[in-house]
């Protein structure tokens, strides 16, 4: 391999791991970092997610604050926090300060003054906060609106297509530890269900979506926002949270996994016979094609993309974009399919590329020809782009046999943390999907660390037009870090019992290898020509063990420490992850016996980065069931054992 990372970026892919300092307000506890506030607690029971402040440009992309001052006076049961920003993108240049005081009556107030330096559009400046799902979902919630009427709502269970709760002035809720209020000064604010874009909450912001938007600002706008948050009937109960992290594995029934598919690289040339012959082991169950039957010539790709599927020995998962002409790009379609008699054929997605979801005019024209031509052929209608577009646009056509969405983390944030966060939120979006599926089967495709492209303006991705560093590209595909999420993203999409999931690209800076080509941007992705990825091979473990069934798990701690699980009944296979820059105990339950474990982390990573046959079976040690175990910081650790009846 031409050179091997740092590494940080080895851990993290680069990205800046958050430095959270511990902040008391009377009986609440919360956690600081770059101008927020996170886990806002009592003992171990969550309040609030998050306390952040936003700026979103005309486009709905978040600004990135440069904090060019900060003081943090922590008092052990007060404190107070003050910083100020500079947010600047393009043609915005906005100045903020802020102002955090917790005080030890159980408050916490969060205060904006901010001035646009110059005049740009936005569609969103002030506070956000996130509410978690666990804790909040069902719960009674009043809302007090800004002319003083109130009204009881409540969290919903399954995920809310558009706003919860509107016309906010306070809202009042409460949890296990007593009662909570919010009040919101300087702007109307209103809650919409985050889990549409699968993150694991419920955010309050302002300004309200009814409002037109983009809005102007004009130079010299000034923007003052305060949110206060206070916990009154406080019962505090005994016990702390443990230095041992338990993880249950369930004696809930086995369940089948999905097919599981990877994507057609994008962007790059047609996979060579030396990446074939890396990936073609692995054994993938079906490879993504996007065809773009509106496109000249889309026949040339479609074929380089069937000699792909066959080298790579799988079945194909087509993607297929239409126009208005969708009958005469039908007709040509059928004409090239008769040329490919032989091809084994997984799933056939439809999509228009204009519209959010699968309008029924398309489906239900496209979908009877596709069956008359290839008998008992799957199909799928739904969107290719959040559960959001499918939820707010359902389908409604009659012939599709799996309904379909895509998944990625990082629509509101990018973070570390908020990528651990939301992976229980992919979780939330299967279950609903199937709650209005009528029947028909939930197919995910494709899952990616980042967003693909901005859904706000598209429906599909636009290949790549020059040479910077695109933002669908994620250095975390080539770090440790990417391979623990990869690896509970796969927990929670499997047993949620999907009939398909496609994950990722084959090769290159969005793939599971970096392939024969070097990375493009090596300053921003330091990939060397060569390089395996560590999503490679867990895709290697989960793979090799198909005939295995998924059997769920559940970790005390899932944002610190996490499992995806597999078991024929007797035999355990299962990979634990650690997703901090810490060493954590571990204790596991379920299993009987004693456990062969192998760790995956930053001393062995160069050499699984250069052989892709590397010894992830090799035992490193040994440990009884019961017995606390060590998971080194960023680490994926394979683990043999038996299951207990």
């Amino acid at each position: 391999m031409e050179n091997i990372p740092s590494k940080e970026f080895i851990c993290h892919g680069g990205f800046a791991t958050a430095d959270l300092e511990e902040l008391h307000a009377g009986a609440i506890s919360a956690f600081y970092s770059c101008g927020s506030l996170r886990y806002i607690s009592i003992g171990n029971i969550e309040l609030l997610r998050m306390i952040y402040p936003a700026v979103r440009d005309r486009n709905w992309l978040t600004l990135e604050p440069e904090i060019i001052e900060e003081s943090i006076i922590n008092n052990g049961s007060s404190f107070s926090v003050s910083i100020k920003c500079l947010y600047r993108q393009s043609e915005i240049e906005f100045s903020a300060v802020f102002l955090i005081e917790g005080r030890e009556d159980n408050s916490i107030t969060f205060l904006l003054r901010g001035e646009a330096l110059s005049s740009f559009e936005k569609n969103r400046i002030g506070f956000c906060v996130l509410h978690p799902v666990e804790g909040c979902t069902g719960k009674r919630c009043l809302v007090i609106h800004p002319d003083g009427t109130k009204s009881q709502n409540i969290f919903p269970e399954m995920i809310s297509p558009h706003q919860v709760f509107k016309n906010i002035r306070a809202m009042e809720w409460t949890t296990a530890h007593g009662k909570c209020s919010l009040t919101f000064e300087g702007d109307i604010f209103e809650t919409e269900d985050q889990r549409n874009w699968t993150d694991a909450s419920f955010k309050t912001y302002s300004t309200p979506l009814s409002l037109p938007y983009p809005v102007r600002i004009e130079k010299g706008t000034l923007i003052n926002q305060k949110v206060s948050f206070r916990t009154e009937e406080i019962q505090v109960r005994g016990g702390s949270i443990e230095n041992t992290i338990s993880i249950n594995i369930l004696s809930e029934g086995l369940k089948k996994l999905p097919s599981i598919g990877i994507g057609r690289a994008t962007n790059r040339p047609r996979l060579t016979d030396a990446e074939v012959s890396i990936l073609r082991p692995l054994g993938f169950d079906h490879l993504r094609i996007d065809i773009h039957l509106f496109r000249e010539g889309w026949e040339y790709s479609a074929d380089e993309a069937i000699q792909e599927s066959e080298m790579l020995i799988c079945k194909c998962e087509f993607a297929l974009f239409f126009s208005d002409r969708f009958k005469e790009e039908t007709s040509q379609l059928l004409a090239w399919l008769k040329n490919h008699r032989n091809l084994d054929i997984s799933c056939v997605l439809v999509y228009h590329k204009d519209y959010p979801t699968t309008p029924a005019k398309l489906a239900d024209f496209v979908i009877p020809v596709l069956i008359e031509y290839m008998p008992g052929i799957k199909t799928g209608t739904g969107t290719n782009a959040n559960f959001a577009q499918l939820n707010r646009n359902r389908p409604d056509d009659a012939y599709a046999s799996v309904m379909c969405f895509s998944m990625h983390p990082q629509e509101h944030a990018s973070d570390n943390l908020t990528l651990v966060e939301n992976l229980a939120a992919q979780a939330y979006a299967i279950e609903s999907a199937l709650s209005f599926s009528d029947k028909r089967g939930v197919w995910i495709s494709p899952v990616n660390i980042q967003r693909r492209f901005n859904a706000n303006l598209a429906s599909y991705g636009e290949p790549d037009r020059c040479d910077e560093y695109p933002p669908n590209t994620d250095a975390r595909m080539m770090s440790l870090f990417g391979a623990c999420w990869t690896a509970i993203s796969l927990k929670y999409i499997c047993e949620s019992e999907v009939a398909g999931i496609t994950f990722y690209e084959t090769a290159g800076e969005r793939g599971i290898i970096q392939g024969e080509y070097p990375s493009r941007w090596p300053s921003r992705f330091p990939a060397g020509k060569g390089t395996i990825f560590p999503v490679y091979h867990i895709f290697r473990y989960l793979l090799k063990y198909k005939n295995f069934r998924i059997i769920k798990s559940k970790s005390t701690h899932p944002l610190i420490a996490d499992s995806l699980v597999l078991s024929d009944g007797e035999e355990v296979r299962m990979l634990a992850v650690n997703f901090t820059g810490k060493e954590q105990r571990v204790v596991v339950t379920g299993c009987i016996g004693v456990m062969n474990l192998f760790t995956f982390d930053y001393r062995n990573y160069e050499e699984a980065a250069m052989n892709n046959y590397w010894g992830i079976e090799n035992e490193e040690f040994i440990c009884g069931s019961g017995c606390p175990m060590t998971l080194n910081p960023w680490s994926v650790t394979f683990i043999k054992s038996r299951l207990k009846h």
